[in-house]
């Protein structure tokens, strides 16, 4: 049965939109021919020079772009893009000096503070100056130990002027998972908050501050950021100084913008870390920047003055992508603390409240804040105006074809529903919006620009779109936001492990995934985790989709346990409070199952536990349960934003027989 349309642009929109004018563009320069969505994609993948060339110019990068595009483009890993470019990330982020707001902050419902272009500029020129004259020079480290706050960005966009190199973790992270991570880098300055405000109550950070900086030789400075108390006590943190007071000897001046090759290191990204260490995932100046415009301006439609919001912490990378929106022109709207702390009305309304006061045009945020808020039965577009939002993002798990449906119910009719998937790995997407394409239930629309996405079966044949059929999410050729490598990783082998010892020569990013007759993309969850009894491959998203539909689950985690020679499906249900799991709904969880997908998907055994275990950024964590489950050790449990949880799968009598 075809998928029917939830939404399509109108025609003013398209006419409007920067796609439909960056397509006018190319086809005037290059000859391009191309009348529509898929037309551009597929010239964008078989020119990448012309491609990447005309977005540097259409986008109106500040920098050098030097003579050649791409060299060794046939190699991967191992294409140079933009070889002889000079490039400063922050520079771009920072073109804008007047009145006009460059960010406003929400730390729950206790502090609002608001920063002009000009002030930011201000903030930033100073911090860059006090870096530098702690010896900070390019290639450092600085790490920040932060929430989603000003200060954060302040310190970051400093930090890239400089051409020194920015990582940053969200204070809820333990000490072992900050040291996990940073301990690799060594970083020369760490910033730290005394505190933050979590669903309502103060959290006190100071004595993590003082454990991490004593374990971390490599730092010269620990620069203490106030947000609870104006002026924390730092005589306990090892060369702890107060931020305010670091900065204070510094005017405003202007910033020196360092000129740096396009692969030049800007950020340290880090793996989830369940399975191990985390990677130390290094991404470069002109890769981040120039897929960060595209994938603003092209497919979220981000113009100038336009206000983004994105729901993350600085631990995560859409923390990354949301920032890199002040080369748009666009202004930040950044939110720390809880999203189900109470707004003005029920819980899960303050971020709607941010979007009415701030004017909000896009609204980002997981797909488990839309599932939560549809299973309390929170009817935005009753309570609230949102009159100004366009664009409402979803990432970090596949949403699901039911939230779709409550998207375009209860929160806005008239909206492009972007859901985007890439990851950490490319500190952007490979699928994504586009303001000029239908948006189709369960799907996301289209393939990036530039990105040569395509579907392999297990023997790397390519799966044409529209059969049905699932398979590995590849990228067939190089692209500019590839990682320039992993830190500490001096021959590479640790990076071609990662992503290119399944295919030679192309990307496998690890997703299992469906290209539809729409040409859009469904992704059915991690391969890793893929459910494999008698031999079929079943994605844990097609079950969740299912199960999460019964008003009684609130979340759910399917894994496939090692049993007879073979492998059964098992599925873990998380209830609505005070709800016991019984033979009943155990039944009609398999009945929903069994007539919406097949017999294969019907589990074995389902089992109630008390919370599903997560990471920081809010993905369940399949394998970790899979190694409790069997048995074996789960790695750097730090990593996870609810340890305790795991306990809750450990040796459970129900899977002994």
């Amino acid at each position: 049965m075809e998928n029917e349309a939830l939404w399509r642009p109108s025609a003013d929109a398209v006419a409007t939109a920067k796609l439909s004018s960056f397509i006018a563009a190319v086809n005037l320069r290059w000859q391009a021919g191309c009348s529509d969505y898929a037309s551009l994609w597929r010239w964008s993948v078989a020119s990448p020079e012309a491609f990447w060339r005309s977005l540097w110019d259409e986008c109106r990068v500040l920098g050098e772009c030097g003579a050649s595009v791409v060299e060794d483009g046939d190699r991967m890993p191992g294409a140079r893009w933009f070889p002889q470019a000079r490039v400063n990330y922050a520079q771009n982020l920072l073109r804008r000096r007047d009145d006009a707001d460059a960010l406003v902050f929400w730390g729950e419902d206790k502090i609002r503070r608001r920063l002009s272009r000009g002030e930011l500029y201000v903030q930033v020129s100073r911090c860059a100056q006090a870096l530098k004259a702690a010896g900070v020079v390019q290639g450092d480290r600085v790490a920040a130990y932060l929430p989603n706050m000003p200060e954060a960005l302040i310190a970051m966009l400093a930090t890239a002027a400089l051409g020194a190199i920015w990582s940053s973790a969200s204070p809820d992270f333990g000490v072992q998972g900050v040291l996990d991570r940073f301990g690799q880098i060594e970083p020369k300055i760490l910033l730290c908050v005394d505190g933050y405000w979590y669903n309502g109550k103060r959290v006190d950070c100071m004595a993590k501050n003082a454990e991490v900086a004593a374990q971390m030789p490599s730092v010269e400075r620990t620069l203490v950021v106030s947000c609870l108390d104006d002026s924390p006590a730092v005589s306990s943190i090892r060369n702890g100084v107060r931020y305010i007071d670091f900065v204070a000897p510094y005017a405003a001046a202007e910033i020196e913008f360092v000129p740096l090759p396009f692969a030049h290191p800007l950020f340290i990204m880090f793996s989830s870390g369940t399975t191990g260490v985390p990677k130390c995932i290094v991404h470069c100046h002109g890769g981040a920047l120039l897929q960060h415009l595209k994938e603003h301006q092209l497919h979220g439609d981000i113009r100038p003055d336009d206000r983004i919001f994105y729901f993350t912490t600085c631990g995560w990378m859409m923390w990354n992508w949301l920032v890199s929106a002040l080369a748009s022109g666009a202004v930040l709207l950044l939110y720390d603390g809880s999203p189900f702390v109470r707004g003005a009305g029920r819980p899960g309304t303050i971020l709607f409240d941010y979007a009415d006061a701030e004017r909000m045009t896009h609204f980002g945020t997981s797909a488990k804040f839309i599932d939560a808020i549809a299973k309390s039965g929170l009817q935005p577009r009753q309570t609230h105006r949102l009159e100004h939002l366009r664009v409402m993002f979803s990432t970090g798990s596949p949403l699901a074809p039911e939230s779709f449906d409550y998207v375009y119910r209860e929160i806005k009719a008239d909206l492009l529903l972007a859901s985007i998937s890439g990851g950490t790995d490319i500190l952007s997407c490979f699928a994504l919006g586009s303001p000029i394409l239908p948006v189709y239930r369960g799907e996301l629309q289209c393939r990036g620009l530039g990105m040569a996405v395509d579907v392999f079966d297990a023997e790397g044949r390519p799966i044409p779109a529209g059969l049905g059929e699932r398979g590995e999410l590849v990228c067939t050729a190089p692209f500019p936001a590839m990682p320039v490598g992993f830190w500490n990783d001096p021959d590479g082998a640790k990076y071609r492990a990662a992503y290119f010892e399944r295919f030679p020569n192309v990307w496998c990013h690890g997703d299992f995934v469906e290209l539809t007759t729409n040409e859009g993309m469904i992704i059915y969850g991690r391969s890793d985790a893929v459910l494999n009894p008698g031999g079929v491959r079943i994605g844990t998203g097609e079950i969740y989709r299912q199960v999460e539909q019964l008003p009684e689950v609130v979340e759910s985690l399917v894994i496939g346990q090692e049993w007879a020679r073979d492998q059964r499906v098992v599925l873990f249900v998380k209830l609505s409070e005070g709800m016991t799991l019984d033979e009943a709904l155990v039944g009609r969880i398999r009945q929903q199952i069994r007539q919406n997908t097949t017999p294969r998907h019907v589990p074995a055994k389902v089992l109630q536990v008390a919370d599903i275990p997560r990471t920081k950024s809010g993905k369940i964590v399949e394998l970790a349960v899979r190694n409790v489950v069997h048995g074996r050790p789960v790695r750097n449990v730090e990593a996870l934003a609810n340890p305790e949880a795991l306990e809750f799968f450990r040796a459970r009598a129900e899977l002994q027989y």
